[in-house]
């Protein structure tokens, strides 16, 4: 078979090679096949074996480079993306963007008929296989996967299959430049690493709302570089002068010569070269074009970069913050409130409810005042000219931020929202909260958005609650029961703290070795298991009756009291008055 999987690649001769963890399994299991049979694996152009290395700084992982073709694995350039799934296993991405998944799904059930079709029905598996490639090509072809990292191995310089590197990517653009500047790179270390400050974050203002828009700044942190003219060597020219007549004051006494400086420059050909690939649908290169620019502030910051000085990436994310703070004043200046602001993005209450159109013509004419103040400002303040550059986002008619669990104060990074865009079409929009988290049940997260939809809809929602907990209890949901975690250690790592999912997982592989099945949990994994009266069991393996209770009182009821505790209402006084609760 690997003979003639050889001779396959040398009659074809494809450039590329994709897969769905190619490099850790298939093409690991394929060299182990090899070695154990005393063949050579020839993979490569012109019969070359494969040229495998580890990874430095993970255990156990490879690299497998082969000569004359490029391996991409589509999980590494998923999240290479920033595309983000709850699992990267080929079934969840699969059911998430196709709709479907591969011809066998559960795990216990997928071994044994492999083992079947293995034995009595090879054309079967070779369909179940067949199936799988077929998948992998579909979400290639859907999110553009191939076009996005050959669009950001041009841009970064990086090669295609190497994933990560916004290090040697930042250098790639920025040591050139200084050479011919007349200037040589410090060394790794050089700076001490100390902390420095991050993204601003406003303190919000909990409640319901209606008419919320959100504006947000284009490229926040290029945008102050270009503008601010933050630089490497502009620090360099400004520190070395004692006249600082002609340089740009940033933050915490820096200075940045106006003449000489790099990245600026760096970031506006990156910025129009970006404009120029959404006008032409680029829609990859856009991408890819848009991670390299967002990746400079966060470079500069890197203690593991030879350009790391928290002078520098101080300068650009404390002039975010001045930004943030002096649009809020602006804006409520003119009458609205701000009730928080993310880093970038800032959520305005327009103080009564407007119509959708209303809305969105208020949002257009905020945008133009600060872009238009900001170009005034800057060019009469310090003669500069003005990159920041604010967008409208969204409009939501009805808004909901919580506070943080067991207070009062608002929380950060969680909110819920009814969005309407220019031709009125409604979006639920759930950020940070259970409804978007993996951890929490699907009990909790179909309760959490069916009743902040009946709120936000304005639709009765005491019925609701109680008839949800009632049929919970009753055990019509028992479905929507199940916790799905992550083990993130082999399972004898948890020897103090043991979570449910690993006392889920234990029971499993117990379970799991008196049926002679492979233990699926030593080395990690993901787990799914339901709270019983005996403590977490797993799905298979669950013996015991369902604490009911548990669901009520830790998934329903917190849920339930951060969005009624505003409205005045609250879990227990709806439940308590239906005596059949109980």
């Amino acid at each position: 078979m690997i003979e003639q999987l050889n001779a396959w690649f040398a009659d074809h001769d494809p450039d590329v090679i994709v897969g769905w963890s190619v490099i850790q399994f298939d093409l690991r299991v394929l060299q182990k096949a090899a070695d154990a049979n005393s063949v050579q694996l020839l993979l490569g152009r012109e019969r070359r074996p494969i040229a495998w290395r580890t990874h430095p700084g993970r255990q156990g992982y490879l690299f497998a480079p082969m000569p004359g073709r490029v391996v991409v694995d589509g999980i590494e350039a998923l999240r290479a993306g920033m595309w983000s799934f709850p699992s990267f296993s080929l079934e969840a991405v699969s059911q998430k963007l196709l709709g479907e998944g591969k011809e066998i799904g559960d795990a216990y059930d997928k071994m044994a008929e492999i083992e079947r079709r293995y034995q009595e029905d090879k054309p079967a598996l070779a369909s179940y296989n067949i199936r799988d490639c077929a998948l992998v090509l579909r979400i290639f072809d859907k999110l553009e996967l191939l076009p996005f990292v050959l669009e950001r191995a041009q841009t970064t310089g990086l090669q295609v299959d190497h994933f990560g590197g916004s290090i040697a990517a930042f250098s790639h653009h920025y040591l050139p430049r200084m050479h011919r500047l007349g200037y040589v790179a410090p060394n790794v270390g050089d700076i001490a690493a100390k902390a420095f400050p991050g993204g601003y974050v406003m303190d919000s203002t909990p409640g319901f709302y209606d008419s919320v828009v959100v504006l947000d700044y284009k490229s926040l942190y290029p945008s102050i570089i270009r503008t601010f003219l933050v630089d490497p060597v502009g620090l360099a020219e400004g520190e070395s002068t004692d006249i600082q007549i002609g340089l740009v004051q940033g933050p915490q006494g820096t200075l940045f010569s106006r003449e000489k400086h790099c990245l600026p420059d760096i970031v506006t050909t990156l910025s129009n070269a970006r404009d120029e690939a959404k006008r032409g649908r680029n829609q990859p290169l856009s991408q890819a074009l848009k991670l390299l620019m967002n990746s400079f502030a966060g470079v500069l910051g890197a203690s593991e970069c030879r350009f790391f000085n928290p002078k520098l990436v101080s300068a650009v994310t404390l002039r975010g913050h001045e930004v943030m703070k002096l649009t809020r004043t602006f804006v409520e200046l003119r009458g609205y409130q701000v009730i928080y602001g993310d880093t970038d993005s800032i959520f305005i209450w327009l103080k009564r409810t407007y119509s959708n159109a209303e809305a969105h013509t208020i949002a257009a004419s905020l945008v133009q005042e600060i872009n238009a103040w900001w170009t005034r400002k800057l060019r009469e303040e310090q003669q500069l000219e003005n990159f920041l550059e604010i967008e409208f986002d969204t409009h939501y008619a009805k808004f909901f931020m919580p506070t943080i669990r067991g207070s009062d104060v608002g929380s950060k990074k969680r909110y819920a929202g009814l969005s309407i865009d220019e031709e009125g079409r409604e979006e639920m929009v759930y950020r940070g909260l259970e409804m978007a988290r993996s951890d929490w049940t699907p009990l909790a997260r179909q309760f959490q958005e069916g009743l902040l939809s009946r709120i936000f809809h304005g639709e009765p929602y005491r019925a609701f609650v109680t008839d949800y907990a009632r049929s919970m209890l009753d055990g019509q949901m028992d479905a929507l029961l199940v916790y799905r975690k992550r083990l993130r250690h082999r399972l004898d790592a948890y020897e103090v703290n043991v979570p449910p999912q690993v006392r889920a997982a234990r029971i499993a592989d117990a379970h799991n070795a008196k049926l002679n099945r492979p233990q699926q949990y030593q080395r990690g994994g993901w787990i799914q298991y339901v709270m019983t009266q005996s403590g977490p069991e797993p799905l298979e393996a669950r013996h015991s009756r369902i604490d009911y209770e548990h669901y009520l009182v830790k998934q329903l009821q917190p849920i339930a009291d951060a969005i009624l505790q505003p409205l005045g209402d609250s879990f227990v006084a709806l439940t308590s008055a239906q005596k059949v609760l109980f």
